[in-house]
């Protein structure tokens, strides 16, 4: 068995039961592509098989890259030795699914390359750190520019808990399924994408200060603007941004 590699974040999961919940969460079929990041020693990649039409194994480990198709003989695997983040996703095909035990360092960044492609999954179930997954489905009052950003995109919502035990070697943390069901259409226009999300990133720019504060640093406006900002949005002046919803956020957008 090959070795995990610390610096990209592997840690191999094989108890059968727990990859099969895995597999559930994207309610695979016999037509799906399934696109995986990341299968490592192929654990998963097995069970997608057994399921799937096809899967595309998108893998940055050369040595893992290269063994993966000789362990799944006269299987429909395609093997991409490259980083996932540059991976040209417009090459699936339309309502392709993503299945993955994802990296803890790179989530975001997944999250991100996935739910802003051009060519989105219809579904991605993603194997990510169980605080993480927890921030990606919070609610208005836990909100944050990750959680906005997934949320804007698709219908998040928590899978199977896989307690570290489970990985080899451990993890320092617990891991938690996230789904990710892609909306049809964003609850953001893509005309309007970038503003949006530079008046996001204002308001959470200094998180423990009152959202008057950041907005005003955020978007150079004096206070009492700012003031006059939120009260057109029905939006308290001592609200963080961690308590607003999308929709204030959308509020506050259509004012400026």
């Amino acid at each position: 068995m090959s070795a995990p590699n610390k610096a990209l974040g592997q840690h191999w999961l094989h108890d059968r039961l727990v990859l099969e919940a895995i597999a559930d969460s994207a309610e695979l079929n016999s037509e799906d592509t399934v696109l995986e990041i990341g299968p490592g020693l192929g654990t998963l990649t097995s069970v997608l098989l057994d399921r799937a039409n096809e899967v595309i194994a998108v893998e940055f480990d050369e040595a893992l890259a290269r063994k993966l198709p000789g362990q799944f003989p006269g299987k429909n695997l395609q093997v991409k030795n490259e980083d996932i983040l540059s991976f040209d996703l417009s090459q699936l095909p339309a309502g392709y699914k993503v299945v993955a035990n994802v990296p803890y360092y790179i989530t975001s960044k997944i999250i991100h390359t996935l739910m802003t492609a051009a060519n989105k999954p219809a579904i991605a179930v993603l194997l990510v750190q169980k605080e993480v997954a927890e921030r990606i489905v919070a609610e208005p009052g836990d909100m944050s520019i990750l959680a906005i950003s997934a949320q804007v995109y698709a219908e998040a919502s928590l899978g199977v808990e896989v307690p570290r035990a489970f990985f080899t070697p451990p993890p320092q943390v617990d891991s938690q399924v996230v789904v990710l069901e892609t909306r049809k259409q964003p609850l953001v226009g893509l005309e309007l994408e970038r503003e949006f999300f530079r008046l996001v990133k204002a308001g959470f720019a200094e998180r423990r200060k009152k959202l008057r504060s950041s907005l005003a640093a955020g978007l150079h406006r004096d206070k009492a603007a700012v003031d006059d900002l939120l009260k057109t949005a029905q939006i308290s002046p001592k609200a963080r941004a961690q308590e607003l919803s999308i929709e204030d956020w959308k509020k506050l957008q259509g004012l400026l």
